[in-house]
């Protein structure tokens, strides 16, 4: 058995964070004492596995904020995770055998050189390339975008937080990655780091959606349910996921297809007001959908005394064309995505061009398009039209590659063998750099901080 310290930033709601609590989850499952470090954790706002119980959480109130006026969060991202390196290296603080680290590489060297511990990071996406929105592949595009889109102050903003980034991630012992893609732009971003990541997939619990239990008496799963066909987008509430795409498809489709008038969007994913890029993508998809589209929307939270306050809005109770859910709860996923009908459509970049299977048709999981709104159309045309029985074979094939490829236990046992490869390294032989000593020093002065 592994004592296995997890250290994750913010523990809300989103796709890294699923994957920080299924990972938890599938280690302890195969007999490891695993504990979750955060730098934020609400209870209104999280996965409920890390509230009741089933996962040991401790969340490490920083003295910072967030960001000052929408500006600088990821300097204040690095200070929140050096405070809470700071707790973890504390005397009395409870001694681990290795450390699994995402999204932010900042506490690695401090991990290793003070701790005397091995370390794993996984990496959803370099950090550095979406500082100026969503990623683009193409690098004479990229670095033209990044021109209009990011001045000069914000270069050199940015440059020692790319630098910090880079030299803090090659001091890990073991790199994941989340997919083939991820590991090829990680490669050709981070120069001065040689290895290849391995490659863990994030896991589906496939469990969950074969569950038997009857929601028909859950107030927020009646309110997200409906006879009428219904096309579903699950992201975050963050500009980068261009979920505007889905919104465009879907409003092209019905002014298209007469019989398409019935068809509804459920716009579901993680909404944090404290974060700036959360509220300004929901109410820029609210104005595409009712004013440009003049679709007809509704806005729902769930029934918790303590969900998300929305300020008034020009909403339709019954029957909306778009239905936004916000932090939806796992019985509303779970009822969406049991759908006897569930079909896929994906961008044709990324993660999901390993996890979907588009050619040849007869091995088909689902559809993979460029983000074109006209291209997306055509798609979801084919799918509407699609029959019953091509339907019913296409899903039948997109559960055995989900068993075989994307399972909890495959996934688990990926990372498992990460941190075993790790630990296995032996003792960590620390080693004295400059800008260790000064990483070391803000941490100093902000565990003095943490105890004034």
């Amino acid at each position: 058995m592994l004592k296995i310290a997890f250290i994750h930033p913010d523990l809300g709601i989103g796709g890294a964070e699923r994957l920080v609590v299924d990972a938890a989850l599938g280690l302890q499952n195969l007999g490891h004492q695993v504990d979750i470090y955060t730098s934020h954790h609400d209870s209104n706002h999280c996965f409920e596995e890390t509230k009741d119980g089933r996962l040991k959480v401790h969340n490490i109130i920083p003295p910072f904020p967030r960001a000052i006026n929408g500006k600088f969060h990821i300097l204040f991202a690095h200070l929140r995770q050096l405070h809470l390196t700071a707790s973890l290296l504390s005397p009395g603080a409870p001694k681990y055998d290795v450390f699994f680290v995402d999204q932010l590489s900042t506490c690695i060297p401090l991990l290793r050189a003070i701790g005397r511990t091995r370390v794993v990071f996984y990496c959803h996406f370099p950090d550095k390339l979406l500082a100026n929105g969503e990623f683009i592949e193409d690098p004479i595009s990229r670095a033209q975008r990044n021109m209009l889109k990011g001045g000069l102050l914000k270069r050199i903003y940015r440059y020692p937080m790319d630098w910090l980034e880079e030299i803090t991630t090659r001091q890990a012992d073991v790199i994941l990655a989340n997919s083939n893609f991820t590991g090829r732009v990680f490669k050709d971003n981070f120069p001065s780091i040689r290895r290849t990541p391995e490659v863990v997939y994030p896991g589906i619990n496939i469990v969950a959606y074969e569950a038997t239990q009857d929601s028909s008496n859950d107030p927020d799963v009646a309110a997200i349910l409906s006879d009428r066909p219904t096309l579903i987008s699950l992201n975050r509430f963050e500009k980068k996921k261009n979920v505007a795409l889905a919104v465009e498809a879907f409003a092209r489709i019905r002014a298209q297809e007469p019989n398409s008038a019935n068809l509804r969007l459920v716009l579901g994913g993680g909404y944090d007001p404290r974060l700036e890029d959360n509220m300004l993508t929901l109410y820029s998809l609210i104005d595409l959908v009712s004013k440009k589209h003049s679709l007809s929307y509704n806005v729902i939270t769930p029934s918790s005394p303590k969900a998300v306050k929305i300020p008034p809005l020009n909403t339709t109770l019954e029957n909306p064309a778009v239905l936004f859910v916000l932090n939806f709860t796992t019985a509303q996923r779970t009822a969406l995505l049991m759908s006897p009908s569930t079909i896929v459509l994906a961008c044709d970049s990324g993660g999901p061009v390993e996890s979907i299977v588009d050619e040849p048709a007869e091995e088909r999981t689902g559809w993979l398009r460029a983000p074109n709104p006209e291209i997306w159309t055509e798609a979801l045309r084919q799918i509407v039209d699609l029959g019953e029985e091509e339907r019913s074979k296409m899903r039948e094939r997109a559960k055995k590659r989900a068993r075989e490829m994307f399972g909890m236990e495959a996934m688990a046992s990926g990372i498992e063998n990460a941190l075993k490869e790790a630990v296995d390294m032996g003792q960590v032989q620390s080693r004295v750099t400059l800008w260790l000593v000064v990483l070391v020093a803000i941490m100093c002065l902000l565990f003095a901080l943490r105890w004034a």
